[in-house]
């Protein structure tokens, strides 16, 4: 039997529409659109987010030497469309041995990035990008700014803006964090390109 959606901001169970709202509820954090359960990586995945993603749906291309996409998820419902893609991989790291990351986009207020950072979310917060920023990655052959968000101690997270909505970059372990900032990833929307991506083993890290 197919698994219940959860909140994006705690993974807690939701209060499904009724006859008096079509909305989502999380007795934490009221109304919200619903995580839907994570996706195993496969051909059939990428379609249903290609066919139901309202954000982008970001995978590094090329992907570096080794690397393998190992799952994805999403925030919405049929009625709303997808307002949140998150694509999980693996592989090895520049120097601390294998590495896993999430690339997270959202709109506004999703929580979702926040969430799997380990942060109280539901964005960034004020003042994330005060400072010069500590990563560049390309986004559709655009340099894009990155600023490292505190969190949890096993992983580097970091956050900026692209096509007016939320990017994140996820790594564990946290010394495997320079990979975002080193290895010159460029981002591209798989919702625009048909990609031959190599799947690996279902990630753990897309439940929170």
């Amino acid at each position: 039997m197919k698994a219940p959606p959860t909140c994006p901001r705690c993974f807690g169970s939701l209060h499904g529409p009724n006859a008096w709202s079509s909305a989502w509820r999380c007795d934490a954090h009221g109304d919200i659109l619903p995580f839907q359960p994570p996706r195993p990586p496969s051909l059939a995945a990428v379609e249903t987010l290609r066919k139901n993603a309202v954000v982008p749906v970001w995978v590094p291309w090329p992907l570096p030497a080794g690397w393998l996409v190992t799952g994805f998820g999403e925030v919405g419902d049929e009625r709303t469309g997808d307002r949140a893609s998150v694509v999980a991989l693996c592989g090895p790291s520049i120097s601390h041995g294998p590495a896993d990351v999430l690339i997270v986009a959202e709109e506004p207020g999703v929580g979702l990035g926040a969430a799997l950072a380990g942060l109280s979310g539901p964005d960034p917060g004020e003042g994330f990008d005060a400072g010069p920023p500590n990563a560049k990655i390309e986004v559709l052959g655009h340099p894009t700014p990155l600023w490292c968000v505190g969190g949890p101690d096993d992983r580097a997270v970091y956050a900026g803006e692209a096509l007016g909505n939320w990017l994140w970059t996820i790594v564990w372990p946290a010394e495997a964090g320079c990979l975002v900032a080193l290895s010159e990833l460029a981002l591209l929307d798989l919702r625009d390109h048909d990609l031959d991506l190599p799947f690996g083993a279902f990630s753990p890290r897309l439940g929170g």
